[in-house]
C-alpha cells in the first residue's frame, strides 16, 4: 500500500510543477482528473486523438518515476439535462480509452441522479420512502436510467481492460454500501467503488464497519477526513446544506487526515483495508476549508506516511 494524491488541489501548476510538488513529499503516484467535476488541468482527453502528445504525457509521468493509480471524471451521467448528461458520459468513455492506452486500472466517476421522470430539469435524490410517490421515483430511476446505463458502461470498460470505482457521495442515486452493492448486482464485477471515509462519516456510517461490507468490491480509496462538530449536529442532523465555508455552523466538515481522527483510527482503518485485501493507494484528496492545499497536501502525507506500511515516514506530520 502507498500513499498518492488527487491532483485538483495543484491545479494552479503545471503538471511538471505538480509532479515536483508531490515528489518534494517523497509521493510518487497520482490520481488525474480528465474532466466533468474535478477538471483538466493535468490529463486532456485531447490526447486520445494526439499520438505525439500522448507519448509526451507517458515520458514525463514515467520519466519522473510517477505511476498514475487513477483517472478520475466524476460527473452525473445521468442528468436529465440530455445535452449535461451526454458531456459527461462523453467524458466517461474517452477517460475509459485513455486509461486503456495509458495502462492504469481504474476510472472514477460518480454514479449520477437523473431527475424523476422523462423531461425533468434537475436531478432529484430520494431520500426517503413516504409518501409513496418517492419510491415510485426512485423505481423508475432505477429501472430505467441508472441499470440500462451502467450495465452498457460496466460492459465498455470491461472490454478495454478497465475497472469502473463509483464515489458513493450523497446527491447521487449511489451513495452508500447498500447502493454500490446494489449497482454492482445490476453492472458486475467490473464495477466497484473508490472508497471515501469522509463520506461515511458524514452519513454517521463506522468507514470501518463499512470496509468489512464492501471487501473485494474496494477497487481504489481516497484519504480524507471529516469531522463532526456536535455542537451543530442537534440542530440540522447529517443532512446540513449551509456552505462549507460555513465552518463555524454546520454540524460538519471536511478535515485533511489526522484533524478529522487520530491516528489510531487511521492505523486501524489501513488495517481493516489490508485484511480485506486492499493493498493499492491511498489517494489524498485536499477538501479542508480550514487549510490551504499546501499545508493539507504536506500535513496529510507526512501524517499518513507514519501510518502505511511501507512507506517511509517523513518530517512529523503537525510541524
Amino acid at each position: 500500500m502507498k500513499v498518492g494524491v488527487f491532483t485538483p488541489l495543484l491545479s494552479n501548476l503545471s503538471l511538471p510543477e505538480a509532479l515536483a510538488t508531490l515528489k518534494s513529499h517523497g509521493i510518487d503516484t497520482c490520481e488525474l482528473g480528465t474532466g466533468n467535476y474535478p477538471g483538466d488541468a493535468h490529463c486532456k482527453l485531447s490526447m486520445l486523438d494526439n499520438p505525439a502528445a500522448l507519448a509526451e504525457f507517458r515520458s514525463m509521468v514515467s520519466g519522473e518515476g510517477f505511476t498514475i493509480s487513477a483517472l478520475s471524471c466524476h460527473g452525473n451521467p445521468l442528468h436529465p439535462d440530455p445535452a449535461r448528461a451526454r458531456h459527461d458520459q462523453e467524458v466517461s468513455e474517452k477517460t475509459i480509452l485513455l486509461a486503456e492506452k495509458l495502462g492504469v486500472p481504474v476510472v472514477i466517476d460518480f454514479s449520477g441522479c437523473p431527475g424523476d421522470a422523462p423531461g425533468a430539469k434537475q436531478p432529484n435524490w430520494v431520500t426517503c420512502p413516504w409518501p409513496p410517490e418517492f419510491l415510485e421515483v426512485l423505481k423508475w430511476q432505477w429501472d430505467e436510467v441508472v441499470a440500462p446505463y451502467w450495465i452498457q458502461r460496466a460492459r465498455f470498460a470491461s472490454d478495454h481492460g478497465v475497472k469502473i470505482a463509483i464515489e458513493m457521495h450523497p446527491g447521487f442515486v449511489v451513495y452508500n454500501p447498500e447502493t454500490l452493492l446494489k449497482l454492482r448486482s445490476i453492472a458486475g464485477p467490473a464495477l466497484g467503488c473508490n472508497y471515501d471515509p469522509s463520506h461515511m462519516f458524514w452519513q454517521a456510517i463506522d468507514p470501518i464497519a463499512a470496509l468489512r461490507i464492501l471487501g473485494d468490491a474496494i477497487f481504489h480509496v481516497h484519504a480524507k477526513d471529516t469531522q463532526i462538530y456536535d455542537r451543530n449536529l442537534p440542530m440540522t442532523g447529517v443532512l446540513d446544506t449551509k456552505p462549507y465555508t460555513d465552518e463555524r455552523n454546520r454540524s460538519w466538515i471536511f478535515r485533511t487526515c489526522g484533524y478529522g481522527h487520530g491516528e489510531e483510527w487511521w492505523r486501524e482503518f489501513v488495517s481493516t483495508l489490508r485484511m480485506f485485501g486492499y493493498d493499492y493507494v491511498l489517494s489524498i484528496e485536499h477538501e479542508d476549508s480550514l487549510l490551504s492545499p499546501g499545508e493539507g497536501l504536506r500535513r496529510a502525507a507526512a501524517f499518513l506516511k507514519q501510518i502505511v506500511p511501507g512507506e517511509k515516514p517523513a518530517a512529523a506530520w503537525w510541524v
